[in-house]
């Protein structure tokens, strides 16, 4: 099954990368995404500051969850709404046919809700008699084709307006101009008679509000207004994760829904609804339903890890950032809920089978986290997917040698130089790509057979100045740096001590990112237990820990202290580590001569170090030395993503090069003569891809 699973998901991948107009259409709308709200944050008083009250706001709620349901549905009540507590699909789907039937309603005028979508209930709807039309006009292309949502807030973003005004023809039997003000004429003059006639109108909610019993709806077309309002029956479906408790924290909602998703401030239509009045002078008497649906949301909540898929808001934020989703869409990359937070909610509410079907098309880079308006650590909760699956699938066997990458940088470092020369030769690469998976045409670094720690251990006497050490460093040199490129090693350790540091290596393990991104939880607490303890007495002594390679860093800050949450050493490890760049600013006085005056750089920020400084210092540090330096950047990630990039086929290095082909071009017409990057990861990818110079800061000192 496993087997096949992955041939199917390359399939549909490599369909997408062949359909270059759907897929720039999909870039285009993303990158838009991405960077309106970036303009807008430049706007927004205290920019991204908003992010950690809307992580408080639902860290408390849902901590309040079972206190704060129970005052929402006495509010509700008190108002003269009906709620009814929905423990799964089937009980919410009954419940609205029932009233439906007993009601005698026969014609259901929807707007968007996303949690409607989660249960499927169109379809039970229809199957009962009912006539259910979508009112959002997203919603209702994709009803029309009979196709399940592409994106959260987009859910059409994959159609052209050639493919609507196609879709409209079929739909009134005319011809419909693909022009928009036509097209546009025609959408309301087929949804009026829709509005105007519905017996039930449907919603969703963005926020429940606990201390009014009220209900927040945003929509930026206005039609949940008419639905909620027009028919004789308002039924509203929203999950139980979507009550919060005051006024005051539903606004900070509101504020966060539509900046983090398209840069708007604020959606177009917000309205607050708690009740209903009656209709016209006969004083017709209508009824609000409001279905608070679990589903699966209580055990979610009971999990260390999965518990924070409970605040994810519905913005969409983490689709535009992510770079696979970017390329392949959300029919591939998902079931219902599409997406990075749709791989733990699908594996939550649709099932893992479900969710390990798109799973590993998470290539584990964390921009939706640095993204996210609620901090959610969907990396590490999409790892628990994998986790999950991988006790009843084993993993690739090219997934096992790249978490292995430890034993095979020794195996190839003490059999250098003849696995370099095996490295270059096509029968051998070949014969790799077959066995291990591993893409011939990735170009792979060379190893050392004297590498970074043997070099060190082999000094006689440290080359600090003398004297009280500035600070005492602890040099974790992880994979790269030790068994490719010892010389930037010793590069850095060398600055360090001659800037007045004290260097020490101590025992070390390699960071272990590799078994986060394929899943293998277990692995990765035991290496970075160990490193912590390798690290903790250094770090509980007031010494600084540096590492040139980013995802160590990101690892020691980010990934060991949510592994490790009980482990009293962790965070002082986390706060002892600092960017090498920053600490070199610090320790070395400014040049006389400035070694790169006249050097026009361009830099890329890897991934993994954009939540912990994006490069600033390093960038800081190369302007000191006199070089020209321009921050590249498309808003996501190269593509490489640490090992990814290295896997043969679609699910690798062809998806990985279709990721990075906006960031390729830029590179190339930005006019830098070179490319600079602390990733050893990332250098392979971008000189290949853009056909580029590329070094690391350090080996500019050797070309000044």
């Amino acid at each position: 099954m496993p087997a096949e699973r992955y041939v199917r998901l390359g399939a549909k991948i490599t369909e997408s990368i062949e359909n270059p107009k759907n897929r720039n259409a999909l870039y285009k709308c993303m990158k838009r995404g991405r960077d309106t709200r970036s303009e807008r944050l430049k706007t927004l008083p205290g920019g991204t500051a908003f992010r950690d009250e809307v992580k408080a706001i639902k860290e408390r709620c849902i901590a309040q969850q079972d206190e704060l349901l129970a005052r929402f549905i006495a509010n509700a009540e008190k108002r003269g709404a009906t709620v009814f507590v929905a423990e799964d699909a089937r009980a919410a789907i009954d419940y609205t046919i029932d009233l439906a039937l007993r009601k005698g309603c026969k014609n259901v005028a929807k707007s968007k809700s996303l949690t409607t979508e989660e249960i499927e209930i169109n379809h039970d709807m229809i199957k009962a008699g009912l006539s259910v039309v979508e009112t959002d006009l997203g919603e209702l292309i994709i009803q029309l084709v009979d196709e399940k949502p592409y994106h959260l807030v987009f859910p059409s973003v994959h159609k052209m307006r050639e493919d609507v005004a196609e879709i409209f023809s079929k739909a009134t039997g005319k011809a419909v101009s693909s022009d928009i003000p036509e097209l546009m004429k025609v959408v309301r003059a087929y949804l009026r008679p829709i509005f105007l006639g519905a017996n039930i109108g449907m919603t969703g909610a963005n926020v429940g509000i606990a201390e009014t019993g009220a209900i927040v709806i945003e929509t930026n077309e206005g039609n949940a207004r008419l639905v909620s309002s027009i028919g004789e029956t308002h039924i509203c479906i929203m999950g139980i994760e979507k009550i919060v408790d005051t006024v005051e924290d539903a606004m900070m909602l509101v504020l966060a829904h539509p900046v983090s998703a398209s840069g708007q401030l604020p959606t177009t239509y917000v309205t607050m609804m708690a009740g209903r009045c009656a209709l016209g002078q006969d004083g017709a008497p209508r009824e609000s339903h409001i279905i608070v649906l679990d589903n699966g949301r209580r055990r979610m909540r009971e999990h260390p890890l999965m518990k924070e898929a409970l605040h994810c808001i519905r913005c969409g934020a983490c689709m535009n950032v992510c770079p696979t989703y970017g390329v392949v869409g959300g029919h591939t990359f998902g079931y219902i809920y599409p997406g990075p937070i749709g791989i733990p909610w699908t594996a939550e509410v649709h099932g893992q089978d479900k969710a390990s079907a798109f799973a590993e098309l998470c290539i584990s880079c964390g921009l939706c986290k640095e993204i996210c308006p609620a901090q959610i650590d969907m990396p590490m909760m999409i790892a628990e997917v994998k986790r999950r699956d991988l006790e009843v699938n084993p993993a690739p066997v090219v997934n096992r040698a790249l978490m292995a990458a430890e034993k095979f940088s020794k195996l190839g470092s003490a059999t250098a130089p003849l696995s370099n020369w095996s490295l270059k030769n096509p029968l051998f690469r070949t014969v790799m790509e077959k066995a291990i998976g591993i893409d011939k045409r990735r170009v792979l670094p060379p190893f050392a057979r004297d590498t970074f720690a043997k070099r060190f251990a082999r000094r006689f006497t440290p080359q600090r100045a003398g004297g009280t050490p500035k600070y005492r460093v602890a040099f974790f040199h992880d994979l790269y740096a030790n068994y490719n490129r010892p010389d930037l090693a010793m590069k850095a350790v060398e600055r360090l001590e001659a800037a007045g540091c004290e260097v020490v290596v101590p025992k070390q393990e390699a960071c272990g990112y590799p078994y986060i991104g394929y899943g293998d939880l277990d692995a990765a607490r035991t290496v970075a237990a160990r490193n912590v303890a390798y690290l903790r007495a250094h770090a509980e002594a007031g010494g600084i820990i540096v590492t040139p390679e980013p995802t160590a860093a990101y690892c020691f800050k980010v990934s060991y202290p949510k592994l490790l949450p009980h482990n009293a050493w962790v965070k002082t490890v986390a706060a002892q580590t600092r960017d090498l760049f920053e600490l070199l600013l610090e320790v070395e006085a400014a040049p006389a001569i400035q070694p790169l005056k006249g050097r026009k750089l361009g830099f890329h920020c890897p991934c993994h170090q954009r939540p912990i400084g994006m490069g600033e210092g390093t960038r800081e540090w190369l302007r000191r030395l006199g070089a020209e330096v321009q921050f590249i950047d498309t808003g996501t990630c190269c593509g490489m993503a640490g090992t990814f990039g290295m896997k043969h086929g679609p699910l690798g290095y062809d998806l990985a090069n279709a990721v990075g082909d906006p960031l390729f071009e830029a590179f190339k017409a930005s006019g830098v003569e070179a490319i600079v990057t602390e990733s050893s990861v990332c250098s392979m990818h971008l000189r290949e891809g853009a056909n580029m110079t590329v070094y690391h800061p350090l080996d500019l000192l050797g070309l000044a």
